[in-house]
């Protein structure tokens, strides 16, 4: 086939065809310098697929000379997985995970050539380049085997290929025979070679051209895999040894890895496998499965540059099929801190296994290499230079370096300090912590430089004791490293330059004795480990002492007897002529250094000076398993289990090995020198920083891996990233401006307009423009909308001289307006326009303060918000001072900021929080500065800060210097109508990410939702919405997630008023509306979905209305009766009944409504608790009812399902989270809460019924917690789960915990358990299933995590079949997903906007369009009201979107907070064009009337006119600056001149209507109507009547609530309606002369304009916002905060 003739395949870059001599016809060819942008895709997108399912794919190529190709391969397995098959030159070693393997390719060449003769001997093929010789290949692949072997799948078949520059290429296909190209069909038929035995010659089509007498094979290669091919690096595709085409089928191959040649294996290699296999088989149980053999040379997967090889080469050996799966790369929480020189040689197992401790600079870090979750110890004030643990892993003992050598002991499960103490004077460089814990040492210098080993006593410090000093000796031996031997408190040994010695205290006194080194007395030791293990029959002291050296000496020392056993040594191996590295050995000659050494009870490891981790045996016989890293390895460390050995390196990489798997992860990458600067990108989530190592590196924000790694010749000095496109510039120390094109790895421009280092660098907040300052005194202006960054202007001696002021010597006005720098000297702070460099203000600071005896100089400067017009500049006097942008005056100023002078400061969007940096610290200040306490201080550098800002959505702060530090910043949003006692900066916070439990408890998250606050939780799920709240009820100061998110439930009307009571609601069967659809889900709620599998029932709640679904047609019931959000629903066992919970508006009690399915009538009402319902549930007989108050009214209460009176009530001492009955004992039921697990028993006399109550405190164990979900299963076991991820198992006949497991990480809000199967749903947005019938036993045993599946958001509810195979899951996003285990399968079911939903349009009858504060434009399809399509914009908020007129609506476009407007396709789901016209956000748009321009005002006033076509603004309308416009319409045709008009309305109360001819270039103000009394009590609201285009309908505030009909042709106001609210939104009808109008009482009103009659609507439960009758106006939308009504509209 034609690449360019069929329609499926894609083509990109320089793809092109030609004639080549050598096959004599066309081929395609495939160049280009970044393979990735250059390729033939086939079939053209991932939805299509080749559904190729033979079992060989054979590819006809050449290599391009010199030069690399890729090729990636999907390819589907039967198990449903796609895995993605690579290869290229361009690997050098072969890499897997779970959906990924990629092989290197070595090239072959010309026969004859120097390479082909060189490389018959070598131990190593042509890695790299293809040779300028390499011939045409013709590569078979067996993908059966592939996927068999490396991954346990079965292949099913081909899905797409990607074959990617440089390359040419003839063709491909696929085939279950294996065929040979070197025989021709006469050679194939007299060989016997059918199609019937699985073989055959090459198709002609597909074949090569051989002269006659000539041999393929002398022309050509053919490289199969698996291969023959001896070459490293193993697991490669290469060229095999020259053998005949194997003649056996296809059935008779085996996919598994061949058995190596070697037979006979001597009794100690024998010995040596046995080992092997003790060391690589997992020591936790063994599972059944079909077990399979497998070569040792099995390369795993490599992490971040590390090359793991199995290296018996000669040996086979038995491995689990568990073990041949590699680990897979794990993901950080936070940002990995920098991890310089004085840390490579400190980083802890936990006796655990599954946490490492490593310092970062002043911070101790635990990470759980699983997740990646962190914990800090914060504390020290000077670089950590050495960390030990005790034996458990309870006690964590720390010492910085520097002159303040103070040792820290710590609790480390609760991370807070035992006690502090000093004894050395400084250089405290090796800790070592005693078995028990009770013995301490540590080594340092005294006051005379002198090394000084000093003993503590640490036995009583868990117990709040003292540390007294048992011993201490002076020595003058060096002493690298120190340990205490783990079999006895008393003994130690050290190591150090020409000596290793044993230790002792006794009677007091600390003395040693030197082991005897003979002729090894000259080596430099870098350290000891001690034998592990021992034998009941030898001493404890019979022991083997390890010793490593920096010539590669090993030396194995006899404890008892101090003297050497044995000794070996690491020696280089001679280079290959690729060279590359072979197999290290023991011996004579020049060593490698081992710079660590660690030993547990089955192998030693070592981490030498040429990169490699290494496995050796305890006899060193030879090496099972090494690691290739990128740089020396420091540090190597052996878990206790002996699964996992860690590795450190000085290129600033920590990982670890996975001694079963051989699987390699890295768990920190980082800098290896200081952090200069950086810059942030808010849209793609990016941070580039710039480092002393001359690195320029790319990170992402969310999931903090790097992403991209730019290598200079000079020290990059400031960075600075384009305000909209994946471009970002560098200045460097030797003046070079660089600017850098991200997406295409392409360098756009190169500047040196500087002779001195570049001292800063910035955008204009538009992207016009770039800037850069020298530290000669030189400025330049770039012009960055040209690709070139051409140069504008370059001014002289204008910057202040000095480097003391990079990286952010520049500033920029959010208003494009202003630039602003210290210059031209030291003393004065210029400002000039941006645009220009034209000055503007010159400012000397010396001279403000008239008073002081010095001068005083500026050091930084920075713009706050446009909207303050300040300047903040910092002083050498180590003031503030807020300085008018325009007038250059003194406004305020604050001294003694800092300690030291402030090196960086930078002010939050919002105008509310100042952040500085001085030396070590952080500050965060209120930018008023109002309060009492106007700063808080936050530590953690250890050196000084360069430079500080906030991430741009303004919940984070960054901060560099020694490193990179990512913190959370707490403060709350600002809000309005709410108590603004917490809304000052009194409450904010700043905490690093991957806080501890008992880090948060005190501090407030922010919510980042426009509603009341709630109630801190007391743990850190890392998906949470939670603001502060005033202390309730009584005095609680914390409750969990749930309890919180009821408050807010009860309190988000606090910017909108209670229904009003003066209303008109219709009379049954007269309503002019009917309500339709509802589009949504409530994620505020909790257990506010119910399904029953066997009725087919479905209901959710969305705001105040319950919505029953008929999951096969769609349809909607809805179930009115509530006024205030829905917090929880609950159904009758049998189905049949459905009871809903709201809160009550205005003080009222909350209402509980019990609802008949069949007719959708509420036959009952509660209304008893005090604040809002947090659980409902009914008995397993129906017989019961039980509903839970909030935290404002923790009670109980019981109520009979005949009656529903109240039975019998229990008031708790705290809140309540979640309540359930037994399935087993109709009179069990339980309730769990802050203050733990509440056993219920109802006892019946009579009439009477008794509710008795009994509370059981949560397990020790589980630590500090809240339960906040239960569940029961069906053998009197209770379920609970707490807020810190545990879930516990509950004997309910015993009332006792028997068992409990970490289940998650965060906060588990759901649970159910249905047989032996139970599901838990949490915060941190996993849906998890565990096999539990282990637990049936009520016996400390294992469950299994099944499956697990990551949703949307926050699970709230979920609702499940009996055998837990199918159910529905909602989230806090807005989403109810249907989960399928079978097959492990998640759809979505509703969707909702999960923010406020800012605006809503139609396109027609059957499309339109919302827009939401989330950045999200989505279009919905009317009849079924399902969503077509998202577009989204990360960091900005829509607040505006209107569809093109034409017809079918083929655009849509949205206004953004930034200013800029962007135009989306439906046909392609793109965004076809972006424009900027605005410098502050939109808010309205609107298409002319007949699309050729677009109309669009901005929160300043201003309006312009752009093409949609070019994107250029072809008009500004002023008329209204000031005064934000609210709305924006255009009218077609209306009898005056021109073709069209159109109306704006703005917040001061004035309208103008235009008359426009755009062809023309015209446009006239028609009109200027005016009203009085400008207030924030109603937006002014106007618009065309659509039955007469020349009326005006005005509606603001004024004297009267009416809307105004105003003639344009009579020029007066003809009539008045009067409303009973002030109106939030409305809009007129083009049928039956309607008018609907929202309120911000949330009502619904809707009006018949010519009688003046109308209806109201409370179906809402928030402010109305937005109302839009469809273009028919049969259809009518309705939007309150993120609730969509969709009403049929029936008429007046």
């Amino acid at each position: 086939m034609r690449v360019e003739e069929w329609k499926k395949t894609s083509r990109e870059g320089d793809v092109t065809t030609y004639m080549d001599k050598t096959l004599m016809c066309s081929v395609f060819r495939i160049r280009g310098s970044i393979p990735a942008s250059n390729y033939i895709l086939l079939p053209k997108t991932s939805t299509q697929s080749l559904g190729l399912t033979g079992r060989y794919l054979y590819l006809l190529f050449r290599p391009s000379p010199a030069k690399h190709f890729v090729v990636h391969m999907d390819i589907a397995a039967e198990e449903g997985q796609v895995i993605r098959v690579s290869f290229s030159n361009l690997f050098k070693e072969f890499k897997s995970t779970a959906t990924w393997l990629q092989f290197p390719f070595l090239c072959g060449a010309a026969k004859g050539s120097v390479y082909e003769s060189t490389a018959k001997t070598a131990r190593h093929g042509l890695l790299g380049p293809a040779p300028s010789t390499v011939r045409w290949t013709c590569l078979m692949m067996d993908l059966q085997y592939i996927l068999s072997v490396y991954l346990n799948r079965r292949h099913s078949h081909l899905k797409t290929v990607k074959l990617c520059a440089n390359m040419s290429v003839k063709n491909m296909f696929t085939s279950d025979l294996v065929l040979d190209p070197g025989v021709s069909f006469n050679e194939a038929k007299q060989a016997g070679l059918a199609s019937s035995l699985g073989t055959g010659p090459m198709p002609r089509e597909m074949s090569f051209p051989v002269p006659k007498g000539g041999s393929w094979h002398d022309l050509y290669d053919y490289i199969r895999f698996p291969s023959d091919g001896a070459k490293m690096p193993f697991d490669s595709i290469q060229k095999g040894y020259p053998s005949a085409v194997s003649t056996c089928s296809p059935a008779e191959r085996s996919p598994m890895r061949e058995m190596s040649r070697s037979v006979n294996i001597s009794k100690p290699v024998q010995d040596r496998v046995s080992l092997i296999q003790q060391i690589t088989t997992p020591k936790l149980g063994s599972r059944t499965s079909r077990s399979h053999r497998s070569a040792v040379r099995i390369p795993c997967t490599d992490d971040g540059g590390v090359h793991v090889y199995h290296l018996h080469t000669h040996l086979s050996i038995y491995t689990p099929p568990s073990c041949n799966r590699p680990l897979s790369q794990s993901h950080f929480l936070c940002f990995p801190c920098s991890y310089t020189l004085l840390c490579f040689c400190i980083a802890l197992w936990t006796k655990s296994g599954d946490t490492v401790v490593y310092p970062c600079h002043a911070i101790i870090v635990s990470m759980k290499v699983s997740s990646g979750q962190q914990r800090f110890f914060i504390g020290h004030t000077d670089k950590v230079s050495a960390l030990t643990f005790n034996g458990n892993s309870t006690v964590l003992a720390s010492a910085q370096t520097g002159i303040q050598s103070v040792v820290r002991v710590w609790n480390y499960l609760k991370a807070n300090c035992l006690a502090m103490f000093k004894t050395h004077a400084h250089s405290l460089s090796s800790l070592s912590f005693s078995y028990s814990g009770g013995v301490l040492c540590g080594v340092g210098k005294d006051g005379h430089s002198k090394t000084m080993v000093v003993v503590w006593n640490t036995l009583r410090v868990t117990k709040g004791g003292e540390v007294t000093v048992l011993a201490k000796a002076h020595t003058d031996v060096d002493i690298q490293t120190m340990k205490i031997a783990f079999f006895d408190d008393t003994r130690m040994v050290s190591c150090g330059r020409d000596n290793v010695r044993l230790w002792r205290v006794r009677s007091g006194a600390l003395r040693s004795c030197p082991v005897n080194l003979g002729e090894y007395h000259a080596l430099d030791f870098t350290d000891v480990a001690f034998e592990e293990g021992h034998s009941a029959d030898h001493e404890p002291e019979d022991r083997t002492l390890f010793a490593s050296s920096r010539s590669g000496h090993i030396l194995e020392i006899d404890y008892g007897s101090v003297a050497i056993k044995n000794v070996r040594r690491l020696l280089p191996a001679q280079q290959p002529h690729a060279q590359r590295r072979e197999k290290q050995t023991f011996g004579m000659g020049l060593g490698i250094a081992v710079n660590s050494i660690s030993v547990s009870s089955a192998f030693c490891a070592t981490g030498s000076e040429d990169g490699f981790l290494r496995l050796w045996p305890l006899d060193f016989s030879t090496v099972f398993l090494e690691a290739e890293h990128e740089g020396p390895v420091s540090l190597v460390s052996v878990s206790d289990d002996g699964l996992s050995v860690m590795a450190a390196t000085t290129s600033g990489n920590l990982g670890y090995l996975d001694v079963s798997s051989r699987g390699y992860s890295t768990l920190m990458r980082s800098h290896t020198d200081g952090v200069l600067g950086f810059s942030l990108d808010g849209i793609r989530r990016r941070i580039t920083t710039a480092s002393c190592d001359r690195t320029v590196r790319v990170w992402d924000m969310d999931s903090m891996q790097q992403l991209y790694d730019f290598v200079s010749e000079d020290t990059p000095c400031s960075v600075a990233f384009h305000p909209s496109l994946q471009v970002f510039s560098c200045g460097s120390s030797s003046g070079l401006v660089r600017v850098f094109d991200i997406a295409s790895a392409k360098l756009l421009a190169e500047h040196r307009q500087h002779r001195g280092e570049v001292v800063g660098l910035a955008f204009s907040p538009d992207g016009e423009f770039m800037y850069s300052a020298g530290s000669l005194g030189s400025l330049a202006l770039y012009n960055s909308s040209q690709e070139d960054h051409h140069v504008l202007r370059v001014l002289g001696n204008v910057v202040a001289r000095g480097t003391e002021r990079a990286p952010d010597a520049l500033t920029v006005s959010s208003d494009n307006r202003c630039l602003a720098f210290v210059g031209p000297s030291e003393y004065t702070v210029t400002i000039m326009a941006a645009r220009s460099l034209d000055e503007l203000l010159r400012v000397d600071v010396s001279i403000l303060d008239v008073e002081s005896t010095t001068l005083d100089s500026a050091l930084k400067v920075c713009f706050s918000p446009a909207s303050t017009g300040h300047l903040l500049v910092t002083t050498s006097a180590n003031k503030i001072l807020w300085i008018s942008a325009n007038t250059g005056r003194l406004l305020r100023e604050v001294s003694k900021v800092h300690k030291h002078q402030c090196s960086s400061l930078a002010v939050s969007e919002d105008g509310r929080f100042l952040l500085t940096a001085g030396h070590n610290a952080v500050k965060v200040w209120d930018y008023s500065m109002q309060l009492d306490v106007n700063s808080q201080m936050f530590i953690g550098h250890s050196q000084p800060i360069r430079q500080v800002n906030f991430a741009p959505d303004q919940m984070a702060v960054v901060s560099v210097g020694d490193a990179i530090f990512f913190w959370d910043f707490l403060a709350h949003p600002q809000e309005t109508g709410t108590d603004r006692r917490y809304s000052e900066f009194g409450g904010s916070t700043v905490a690093l990410k991957g806080h501890s439990e008992s880090e948060v408890n005190g501090r407030l998250l922010s919510n980042g939702m426009p509603r009341r606050t709630a109630p801190l939780p007391t743990s850190p799920p890392p998906c949470l919405d939670i603001s502060s709240i005033d202390r309730i009820g009584q005095g609680e100061n914390r409750c969990s997630f749930f309890h919180s998110l009821f408050l807010r439930l009860l309190s988000k009307h606090s910017v909108c008023l209670s229904p009003s009571q003066s209303t008109a609601t219709p009379e049954l069967g007269e309503e002019g509306l009917r309500l339709k659809a509802v589009i949504g889900y409530n994620g505020n709620g909790r257990a506010n979905m119910v399904w029953n599998p066997e009725t087919g029932l479905f209901a959710y709640s969305c705001g105040c209305v319950v919505v029953v679904e008929n999951l096969h047609t769609g349809s909607q019931r809805h179930w009115l009766g509530h006024t205030e959000e829905i917090s929880c629903l609950a159904v009758t066992n049998d189905a049949q009944t459905v009871a809903s919970a709201a809160g009550g508006s205005g003080g009222s009690r909350s209402l509980i409504c019990i609802w008949n399915v069949q007719d959708g009538t509420c036959s009952n009402t509660i209304s008893y608790h005090q604040g809002a319902v947090q659980a409902l549930s009914f008995s397993r007989d129906d017989f019961f009812f039980l509903t839970v108050g909030d935290f404002t009214d923790p009670e109980v209460a019981l109520w009979s399902t005949r009656t529903y009176q109240l039975l019998s009530r229990v008031s708790v001492s705290g809140p309540l989270h979640d309540v359930a009955f037994s399935p087993s004992a109709a009179s069990q039921l339980a309730c769990v809460g802050s203050h733990g697990l509440y056993f219920c028993n109802t006892h019946t006399q009579g009439l009477d019924v008794e509710l008795k109550v009994q509370r059981v405190c949560v397990p020790e164990e589980v630590g500090d917690v809240e339960l906040t979900a239960l569940c029961y299963n069906a053998n009197s076991i209770l379920f609970t789960g707490t807020n810190s991820g545990h879930v516990c198992a509950w004997d309910c006949n015993t009332q006792r915990c028997f068992m409990t497991w970490e289940a998650d990480q965060g906060e588990i809000g759901v649970l159910l358990c249905r047989g032996n199967r139970l599901l838990t749903g949490s915060n941190t947005r996993r849906l998890r299933l565990w096999g539990v019938a282990a637990v049936q036993g009520m016996r400390g045993a294992l469950v299994l995590l099944e499956q697990e599946m990551m949703l949307d958001g926050t699970v709230v509810s979920a609702a499940f079949d009996d055998v837990m195979d199918m159910g529905i899951v909602g989230t806090m996003a807005g989403t109810l997903w249907y989960i399928n285990w079978v097959d492990n399968t998640s759809i979505r079911l509703i969707s909702g906007h999960k923010s406020r939903v800012q605006y809503r349009v139609f396109a027609n009858e059957s499309h339109f369009a919302t827009c939401g504060e989330d950045g999200s434009v989505r279009v919905w399809t009317a009849p079924n009201n399902e969503l077509v399509v998202q577009f989204q914009v990360l960091n900005q908020s829509c607040g505006s979107a209107c569809w093109s007129p034409s017809k079918g609506g083929a655009c849509v476009v949205g206004g953004y907070s930034d200013g800029t407007l962007r135009i989306f396709r439906l046909a392609s789901s793109e965004m076809e064009l972006k424009l900027h016209p605005h410098p502050v956000a939109v808010t309205a748009i609107q298409y002319s009337a007949n699309g050729q321009v677009i109309l669009s005002a901005g929160r300043d006033g201003l309006m312009a006119v752009s093409s949609p076509v070019t994107g250029l603004t072809v008009r500004l309308i002023s008329d209204h600056k000031g005064a934000p416009i609210t709305t924006i319409q255009c009218y077609k045709e209306f009898g005056l001149e021109g073709n069209e008009m159109w109306l704006a309305a703005s917040a001061d109360r004035r309208v103008s209507v235009w008359a426009a001819d755009w062809m023309k270039d015209k446009c006239e103000l028609l009109d200027w109507l005016t009203f009085p009394a400008p207030s924030e009590s109603a937006p002014t609201l106007a618009a065309f009547s659509p039955i007469d285009p020349g009326l005006v309908v005005y509606t603001g505030y004024g004297v009267e609530r009416e809307l105004s009909f105003y003639s344009l042709a009579k020029k007066r106001v003809i009539k008045k309606i009067a409303l009973s609210h002030w109106a939030m939104c409305f809009s007129l009808s083009s049928k039956g002369r309607l008018i609907a109008v929202g309120s911000k009482e949330r009502v619904l009103k809707l009006i018949k304009s010519s009688s003046g009659r109308f209806q109201d609507f409370l179906h809402h439960s928030d402010s109305l916002q937005t109302c839009r009758f469809s273009p028919s106006g049969k259809l009518l939308f309705t939007v309150a905060y993120n609730e969509i009504l969709l009403w049929e509209v029936r008429g007046l």
